[in-house]
């Protein structure tokens, strides 16, 4: 008997048609097309079953419900969590009130969160800096004294940074689908709300290690990577070991010739797809324990880009992207007589400068 295939559906998202399977999100067929009509994303994580819905940086209008019923729902939706119909109309960038709906939910994001930026180790890989530099404002309108919280050691490899902590769940998710005895949830509620673990217990689990990749901020740090470096003065290199706990593909983040940082590999949605022991990335960090693969791909935008291996990849210097920015094409095709400019003959022109001695 031949497989049936399941029917399409059409969904247009930014005036460009893609077909899904039934059962896919909103956000998930807008990656379909390409980051540039993919909404952001700072709780969603598509490999941890259950995340997403949390953090409304995903909001869409939808326009048209569907084919059957073309009527535009009464409100922003989150597109990780809406499924989509056959037929139905999206809206991301190209209207306005998502714009102006997503601009306040930087403002809700920033309003806790530290400017840690300058002594932060996510400095330079962080989505909430990406999120707030496409769709942020200039300034803030809060002027209520920010919550702190106190540093927390979760663990030997492990520190929290509950001030910098957004609540998206994602670490939370990770430890109860990768380990089999979670450890920190989330304690409290309303603005005492934070990520802990009861009566201090350590999170020991041989996995622990990969909610610090989660993260989509600089709450979880690496504590045998803090303060080491700034992460565009690195070389990040695709590595792989025979490790009989994980799958042992890593990247391996260089300081000149000296391993300062192992972390799993991430995907063009910087989601982590395999993840990786706590051997693998705290205690393997020596070049003869790997197989080199070759360097990292890295995004055009990223600061990690700069200055790093292929020619492609280096970013003009200050001054010609500014001459290209301003650059003016001149339409010499004018009648100059009408202006009262003297046109030049062209043997001026083909005359040699004097030189310095003359």
């Amino acid at each position: 008997m031949e497989d049936v295939k399941p029917q399409l559906f059409k969904v247009t998202v930014d005036g460009i048609e893609v077909e899904v399977e039934p059962g896919t999100t909103i956000l998930q067929a807008a990656r379909k097309i390409g980051p540039e009509v993919a909404p952001p994303a700072m709780c969603y994580y598509q490999p941890l079953k259950g995340s997403g819905g949390k953090c409304r940086a995903c909001l869409v209008r939808v326009a048209a419900g569907s084919a059957k019923d073309p009527r535009p729902m009464p409100k922003l939706v989150a597109s990780c969590i809406t499924p989509v119909q056959d037929g139905m109309v999206v809206e991301n960038t190209t209207n306005p009130q998502v714009l102006d709906a997503r601009k306040g939910v930087v403002e809700f994001l920033l309003i806790n969160h530290p400017l840690d930026c300058p002594v932060c180790d996510q400095a330079g890989e962080c989505d909430l800096q990406n999120f707030a530099f496409d769709h942020g404002a200039a300034n803030t309108r809060y002027e209520e004294e920010r919550r702190t919280f106190d540093k927390h050691d979760l663990g030997p490899y492990v520190q929290l940074h509950m001030t910098r902590c957004i609540l998206c769940y994602r670490c939370v998710f990770t430890a109860d689908q990768i380990t089999n005895k979670r450890v920190h949830g989330v304690l409290n509620r309303g603005d005492a709300a934070e990520i802990g673990t009861y009566i201090e217990k350590a999170i020991d689990n041989d996995f622990s290690g990969n909610v610090i990749d989660v993260c989509p901020v600089g709450a979880l740090t690496d504590k045998t990577y803090r303060f080491k470096n700034r992460v565009w003065f690195t070389k990040p290199v695709d590595a792989h070991r025979d490790c009989p706990t994980c799958s042992g593909k890593v990247t391996l983040w260089y300081r000149g010739e000296e391993v300062i940082r192992v972390t799993a590999r991430r995907n063009e949605w910087n989601e982590v797809t395999e993840f990786i022991c706590n051997t693998c990335r705290f205690e393997t960090k020596n070049t003869s324990d790997w197989v080199i693969e070759g360097p990292t791909k890295i995004a055009r935008g990223s600061v990690i880009s700069a200055n790093k291996y292929r020619a492609d990849l280096q970013k003009p210097a200050f001054g010609q992207r500014l001459a290209a920015a301003q650059y003016k094409t001149v339409d010499d095709t004018r009648d100059t007589s009408q202006l009262g400019i003297q046109q030049l003959p062209p043997e001026r022109f083909n005359k040699s400068l004097p030189s310095a001695t003359e």
